[in-house]
């Protein structure tokens, strides 16, 4: 098989868009859909009509261009079982563990509550990709709105189980932040401080951060290292379970 080919650009302020195109079926789908216009621009750049659209979760700076784009496009809306009333436009609701086509690849439904109480991730196996959303940013996660921090900390050592090469597509341009904060928190991770310089010079030059993968998150993401005894040491939590360590980092990050 020919590798898929992903379109990335921004919507709104932050939000990344995203169109993945299988060339064989002919097969294009929108990660969510944050922006009807950019969206529109990147499937008329690159020719493409899109025919579906996976929902990660409910909020509105990922749903809003649902609607028009199933109008323009006749596209399938496939999204969360557990937000099924709040996706506008839902065709086909999918829950962990399910699969289902994308022209000739499968794509996994993995289940990743935390920000979202339904919030969901798509993993496509055969061309290690995988669709975090606002689950697993680049040295970050998503803020818990609607599920406690035990939950997203599960969450997330699903997803630090994929294969390490995994590439993780993200839902939002936090990085810079994202590093400027994990180096209060894991300061002497050597493979930090050369990421976190090297994101410094990239968003200098007004590059985007994604994709990252799951090994490198591994090494570097403090949301994914709660374990880590010189994590442990820094924030002074020695003996503590690795949930509560991964939410004292989370209540950090919100006030950070």
């Amino acid at each position: 098989m020919k590798p898929l080919e992903i379109e990335v650009f921004l919507c709104r302020s932050d939000n990344f868009g995203v169109l993945i195109h299988c060339e064989e079926s002919g097969v294009t789908a929108s990660v969510d859909a944050p922006e009807l216009e950019p969206i529109l621009a990147a499937a008329r750049r690159r020719g493409w009509s899109i025919t579906h659209i996976l929902t990660t979760h409910h909020h509105g700076d990922h749903v809003e261009a649902n609607l028009a784009l199933k109008e323009h496009f006749g596209c399938e809306i496939i999204g969360p079982r557990n937000e099924a009333v709040a996706i506008p436009g839902l065709d086909r609701a999918v829950g962990d563990g399910d699969s289902f086509d994308f022209g000739l690849r499968s794509v996994q439904v993995i289940e990743t509550p935390g920000h979202t109480a339904g919030h969901v991730c798509y993993h496509l196996p055969d061309s290690k990709i995988l669709f975090a959303a606002d689950t697993l940013f680049a040295l970050g996660c998503g803020r818990l709105f609607e599920r406690p921090a035990s939950d997203m900390w599960h969450s997330l050592q699903k997803l630090a189980a994929l294969p390490d090469e995994t590439a993780v597509y993200f839902g939002h341009e936090y990085t810079l932040s994202n590093a400027r904060f994990a180096l209060t928190i894991d300061p002497d991770n050597a493979r930090l401080v050369s990421r976190a310089a090297a994101i410094e010079e990239k968003r200098q030059r007004g590059e985007f951060t994604i994709p990252t993968t799951i090994g490198l998150e591994k090494e570097t993401n403090p949301f994914l290292r709660a374990a880590d005894p010189a994590i442990r040491r820094n924030l002074l939590m020695e003996g503590r379970t690795n949930e509560e360590v991964f939410a004292e980092i989370r209540k950090r990050k919100d006030h950070f």
